[in-house]
This record gives C-alpha cells, sequence and structure tokens, in this order.
C-alpha cells in the first residue's frame, strides 16, 4: 500500500510537469513526515549528500564531460564518414551508417540522448535530402542511439551498480554482447525497411575511400579501446577511466585534431554540467527514498509477498520485465533505476537472480523505454531535429523497437548471453 501510494503521487506530480526529481523529493519528505514524524526531517539534508558522494557516481559527471566535449569537435563527423564509406553500398546506407556509427559513439558518451544531439544532426537533415522521411530519419537515429546505454560505458548501468551495489566493470563487460546484437537486429530491421521503401545506396564499396577514412578517425577509435581496455584490465577504476576519458577528449580534439575552440568548450562544459546537475539531484531525491523503504522495510515485504507467491526465477524476471517496461514509457532511465532497484534487489536476490545479469535485463528495458512516448526522451530529442511528430515516428519506429524486445527476451531467458564474457574474464 506504502509503494502504490508514493507511485501515485510522484506520477501525479509528474502529470502536472513537476520535475522527476522534485517529486521524489516531495513523495519521500511527505511519507518520511507522516510515517516518522517531524523529528527525521533536520537530518535529511545530510542524507541526500550523503547519498550523492559515493565515488563510483563521479564517473556520471566526467563521462557525461567527456561526450560533451567530444561533440564539440569533429569526431562526429569522422566516425560517420567511416561508416558511410564502409556500409554505404548497402541499400538504405545512410540508416546503417546510423547504426554503425552509434555502435561506436556508444563507446565515448555512455549517453543516448547526447548520441542522438551529436549524430542525429549530421544524419537527419542527409537522410531526409536523400528521400528518407522525416518519421524514418528521426526513428533510426533514435533507435541506434539506444545502443549507447547498452554498449559500455553506460551512465544507467553506473546508477544501477550503485544502488544494487554490484561490480560497475562487470556489468559494463556484460554489455557488449547484448549491445553488439542490438546492432545486428537494428540493422536487419533498417535493411528491412530500405527495401520496402527503395531507399537508394549512398556510394559504391572502395577499399581506398575505407582505409582514408579510417586513418582519418583513428584517434576516435583508439580513445575507447585505451579507456576501456585499461578499466576491464583492473588498471584502472570505471571512475578513473571516466576521468582518462575527459583528458583524452580535451587532447584529440584540441591538440590533435585542433578543432575544439575555447567557445565551443565553455559550451561543451556548460551542457555537461546541466546534464549532470539533472542526474545528481536525481541520485540526492532518491536517496530519500532509499532510507525511507529501508527503514520501512517495504522492500524485504515486497520480496516476501512475491516469493510466497512464486519462486521460480524466470517468471520474477517476466514480471519485472513487464514492470519496467511500463516505467520505461513515464520514467526517465535514470528516475526508473532510481526508484525501483533499492526496492525489488531484495527479491532479486532471494529467488537467485544474478545481479549483473539483471542489471543488463533492466538496461534494456530502459533502452526500450526511451523509445516508447508519452516521455521518451531520446525518441523526443530525435523527433524535435526531424521536426517529426512523435506518435507517428513511434509507428515507423516499431521493427526497431521488436529487434530490441527480441534481444531483451534473449538475455532474460539466456543469461549466458550477458555472462558469458564475465565468467570468461572474471570466472
Amino acid at each position: 500500500m506504502t509503494i502504490t501510494l508514493m507511485l501515485i503521487g510522484m506520477l501525479g506530480l509528474a502529470i502536472i510537469n513537476v520535475p522527476i526529481a522534485v517529486a521524489l523529493g516531495l513523495v519521500a519528505l511527505v511519507a518520511i513526515y507522516v510515517i516518522q514524524g517531524a523529528t527525521m526531517l533536520p537530518n535529511l539534508a545530510l542524507v541526500m549528500l550523503d547519498g550523492a558522494s559515493s565515488f563510483p557516481l563521479l564517473a556520471i559527471p566526467l563521462f557525461i564531460l567527456a561526450g560533451a566535449i567530444m561533440n564539440a569537435s569533429s569526431i562526429s563527423r569522422r566516425l560517420v564518414a567511416f561508416a558511410s564509406a564502409l556500409v554505404g553500398f548497402v541499400r538504405g546506407g545512410l540508416s546503417m551508417v546510423s547504426i554503425i556509427t552509434s555502435l561506436f559513439f556508444a563507446e565515448i558518451s555512455g549517453s543516448a540522448v547526447a548520441d542522438v544531439a551529436a549524430l542525429g544532426t549530421i544524419l537527419i537533415p542527409a537522410m531526409k535530402k536523400r528521400g528518407y522521411s522525416k518519421e524514418v530519419a528521426a526513428a533510426v537515429v533514435s533507435s541506434s542511439a539506444s545502443l549507447a546505454i547498452i554498449i559500455p560505458p553506460s551512465i544507467p548501468m553506473i546508477l544501477y551498480a550503485v544502488m544494487a551495489q554490484t561490480s560497475v566493470v562487470k556489468l559494463f563487460v556484460a554489455g557488449i554482447v547484448p549491445g553488439l546484437l542490438g546492432a545486428i537486429g537494428l540493422a536487419v530491421a533498417a535493411y528491412w525497411q530500405a527495401v520496402r521503401y527503395n531507399f537508394p545506396v549512398e556510394e559504391r564499396f572502395r577499399l581506398d575511400h575505407i582505409w582514408a577514412t579510417f586513418k582519418d578517425a583513428l584517434w576516435a577509435f583508439i580513445l575507447p579501446i585505451a579507456i576501456l581496455g585499461s578499466i576491464f584490465a583492473g588498471v584502472v577504476t570505471a571512475t578513473e577511466g571516466a576521468g582518462m576519458a575527459v583528458v583524452a577528449a580535451l587532447v584529440v580534439g584540441g591538440l590533435i585534431y585542433r578543432d575544439l575552440n575555447w567557445r565551443e568548450l565553455r559550451k561543451a562544459c556548460v551542457d555537461g554540467g546541466v546534464q549532470t546537475a539533472v542526474v545528481m539531484l536525481l541520485v540526492a531525491s532518491s536517496a530519500l527514498i532509499g532510507t525511507f523503504l529501508t527503514e520501512a522495510q517495504v522492500p524485504q515485504a515486497l520480496g516476501h509477498a512475491i516469493t510466497q507467491i512464486t519462486t521460480n526465477k524466470f517468471v520474477v524476471l517476466a514480471l519485472l520485465n513487464v514492470a519496467f517496461l511500463i516505467l520505461g514509457m513515464f520514467l526517465h532511465s535514470a528516475a526508473a533505476i532510481i526508484l525501483v532497484i533499492p526496492i525489488v534487489m531484495p527479491m532479486v536476490t532471494a529467488v537467485g537472480i544474478d545481479p549483473i545479469h539483471f542489471g543488463l535485463v533492466v538496461t534494456l528495458n530502459l533502452a526500450i523505454g526511451q523509445q516508447t512516448p508519452p516521455v521518451a526522451s531520446v525518441l523526443m530529442a530525435a523527433c524535435s531535429i526531424a521536426k517529426a511528430d512523435i506518435w507517428e515516428t513511434t509507428k515507423v519506429n516499431l521493427p526497431f523497437i521488436a529487434a530490441l524486445l527480441f534481444v531483451l527476451i534473449l538475455c532474460t531467458y539466456v543469461p549466458w548471453v550477458s555472462l558469458a564474457l564475465v565468467s570468461y574474464f572474471y570466472g
């Protein structure tokens, strides 16, 4: 009953356009006051500060800043040029270019919205000029950008690792295979659409052009390999790797490519600061929710109630999939993780679900949620660039959503897909 009332209160505030972070804080504040009394209120500021001061969370603003700096340089353009040379000969080549470029860019930004902002402004106008409808252009770029939260580094994975108290590095490793499968599924859906709508071939296959664009974008490829390789090898933590990403972005954009000026750098810092403030306010507000739920033993009660019905972990995963798919329609990924993970983790542990496996399931659910209205933050960003109607774009987007759903079902019921690399590297 307590969880239901809190959810209703939070959704009600969200409907009247109260920011999610503020809604979370208000609901927690009221719940603490009603249940525990006014004597708890003076401690709430310290609870919020402690909740947002976790060392692993420092990776979030650093990866956001690294992505913003890279967006301000020519890295996006160089990646697009290489992807076009690589797959432009396929029918509907620009759709494939979007997917391949997002696959590379995902290893830098960790944010699907940043992916859309960086690549959508280049690819969507190009697709419209080549005869793609604005809805198709927005759908392709939006769905491709979802790879950014599946393939490491991923900001939602960092949040999940902190909330679930598990290894962010293992989560990063677990995301590699599902991310590649997602890219393949999206490519199949894009090719089907290209044949159906008779989209054009962009350019003929030329090895010399591929080599030239590869050399031009070489540093863009070296960056994620060096950073993620250091993290996976245990040389640096995820947070230290994020710091390396910022330094590398400044060196590559400012000193090697020489196209990062002070004006663009200032804008990148401001954009990164704004995105960080949104996420960290959510984290701080979630600390209040977490404290209340823990002291009231709500997660334990919920876990006990469900395990009384079933202890089959695959049935529990099916129920949680449905819950996250619905929540994804109404909440941003960070808010969904922060709100739900502290509640369900005791139950997940009780039925024997691996927390790394569950983290991938959650991430895939939220990647789909970014494509399903009414919230659909990534889809809205793409529609804004394309000047397309969100509901018409959603109709076009259905084959891409189906591809991501297939990967979700595969990863849910064949845990080996996400855990094979983790087992290989970490035993």
